[in-house]
């Protein structure tokens, strides 16, 4: 193939992903080897850079996907919001998420001490989102069960890897931002288990991992330090939210 055509045939790959392509697939799909696929992955990355493009390839989750821009986001958060129901996670859910995605892998008995609160039910509501995974078992009493972060957890929020995660106290300061407004809470249902209103967590990280008041957040901060701050999140090009 010619390096227009071999530019041309990536387009193609990363687009047709469902899920972020490796550098390795990318290869075998094009014939070439790993060097020359990824000089051709650096041209069309940076062919996607100038402002007339609205969208852009980006490195997530140990692969490429197309994103939307992040100067789009609002135009493109009203049209998602339009087509589907937004995911939406409890607050104690939300509480929890936070702290596997820090203590990672973690157990129940020690979510449990952390959040204060039985979390056996919130862990299977994540684990139904898939926004968890199981990580084998701890070598202690009773070998209890580890849990972490999933791939689709990177995928959502448009992380390359975990230490892009922002901040707990960047986090505090989003959520209590995002949930001030109405169009961050969903009424709970009578009968409920859930004694704090649904969040909105279709494209804000901050609106997934963080309540914005709360001590147990504080306290994990302290164990865990100040991780990086991530950048704006992107949405799926091909119509699926990267925190949908």
């Amino acid at each position: 193939m010619t390096p227009e055509e071999i530019l041309a045939s990536l387009e193609a790959i990363i687009y047709a992903a469902d899920e972020p392509a490796t550098i390795d697939q990318i290869a075998n799909a094009l014939g070439v080897e790993k060097p020359e696929a990824r000089a051709a992955l650096d041209l069309l990355v940076a062919s996607y850079q100038t402002d007339s493009r609205g969208i852009e390839v980006r490195k997530v989750a140990g692969g490429w996907k197309f994103y939307t821009k992040p100067q789009f986001h609002d135009v493109v958060r009203k049209f998602i919001k339009s087509l589907q129901p937004p995911l939406r996670l409890t607050m104690p859910a939300l509480e929890t998420l936070a702290v596997i995605a820090y203590k990672q892998p973690a157990t129940v008995p020690e979510i449990n001490e952390i959040r204060g609160v039985n979390v056996g039910g919130v862990i299977k509501t994540l684990l139904e989102k898939r926004l968890i995974t199981t990580a084998g078992r701890k070598e202690v009493i009773g070998r209890p069960i580890l849990y972490r972060t999933s791939k689709q957890f990177l995928m959502r929020f448009g992380l390359s890897d975990l230490e892009e995660l922002p901040s707990l106290k960047e986090f505090e300061q989003l959520a209590q931002a995002a949930l001030g407004e109405d169009s961050g809470l969903a009424p709970v249902e009578p009968g409920s288990d859930a004694a704090t209103p649904e969040v909105d967590a279709n494209l804000e990280a901050a609106e997934i991992l963080a309540s914005g008041e709360t001590n147990d957040l504080a306290e994990l901060g302290e164990e865990v330090g100040n991780e990086p701050t991530a950048d704006e999140e992107g949405t799926d090009a091909r119509g699926a939210a990267a925190g949908s």
